[in-house]
């Protein structure tokens, strides 16, 4: 039996797990091969499905079906058609996969569906049926995960808050003084709202558009910590005496926030509308010597 398996190229054995047994992740072929007594490392399996097109469950599950989804199981078929949504929803990079290169869990894909619904039509006009339908699930499905719509937006605004604050932090904390810091963490903020993921977009374009006080007393927490990261930029500034800091971080804060209303591809991009506001914020605007 042994010599059976030495016979056995690595290569060729995590290929037939990935026809075999397509949702095991990339540790558990390697243990269970292991286990067989054949050498490789997570990593290694991974580089072996790359090499092949097949570091998802969607992709090894596409190559297994191979335009025939009779032959999968009714998970397969699930796991396939929550792939595919997710690729429908034009999700970035960090978004189309989840879990070391798994597909987005089904609380995900509403969250993501529902964040391009609210930041494209606004909250109020948005409903649990549309979400529903933009995953390609009945409503019952969505409350099973969310007990109303406003559990949606708060998840969502939450989860854009947390992203893009994150990389706010990580881009001024690289900056060279005071100033570069700010730059780049407004190049960051602008990025998110009009180039990011609907996640990040929300947190500047629907909130512009919604009317529900109540929902929005429940984001004020949230809001009020990612503001702190922009109070704490500006109170490091070397600016003039007697300038009010507090005016001038809600200045540019406003600003920045209303890009995502009127902003339209192609004329400038997102880091030289964050530039220009900062230079503007730092030199003015007054021609004079």
């Amino acid at each position: 039996m042994v010599e059976a398996v030495e016979t056995i190229s690595v290569e060729d054995e995590v290929l037939r797990y990935a026809r075999d047994e397509p949702r095991l992740g990339q540790s558990a072929v390697a243990g269970r091969m292991r286990a067989r007594g054949m050498q490789i490392s997570p990593s290694g399996v991974r580089y072996i499905w790359v090499k092949h097109g097949l570091e998802t469950v969607v992709k090894r599950l596409q190559a297994l079906a191979q335009g025939n989804v009779d032959v999968l199981s009714d998970e397969e078929r699930r796991l396939l058609e929550r792939g595919q949504i997710a690729a429908k929803l034009s999700l970035r990079g960090e978004d189309d996969e989840a879990g070391g290169g798994e597909p987005l869990t089904r609380q995900q894909l509403i969250l993501h569906a529902a964040a391009e619904l609210f930041a494209s039509q606004g909250y109020d006009r948005t409903s649990i049926r549309d979400i529903a339908a933009k995953v390609g699930l009945l409503p019952g499905s969505v409350y099973h995960h969310f007990p109303s719509k406003e559990d949606i937006y708060l998840g969502v605004y939450r989860e854009g808050f947390r992203r893009i604050m994150g990389r706010v932090r990580e881009a001024a904390n690289a900056g060279r003084d005071p100033w570069d810091r700010l730059r780049r963490a407004c190049e960051v903020h602008v990025s998110g709202l009009v180039e990011g993921a609907h996640v990040e977009r929300l947190t500047g374009h629907s909130l512009a558009l919604i009317d529900d006080h109540e929902v929005f007393d429940k984001i004020r927490g949230d809001r009020d910590a990612y503001e702190k990261v922009f109070r704490e930029l500006i109170d490091a500034l070397p600016i003039a005496a007697g300038t009010n800091r507090s005016l001038l971080r809600l200045t540019l804060l406003g600003a920045m926030n209303w890009v995502a209303i009127w902003y339209r591809e192609g004329r400038y991009s997102a880091q030289q509308i964050a530039d220009n506001m900062v230079d503007m914020l730092r030199r003015g605007v007054d021609g004079k010597d």
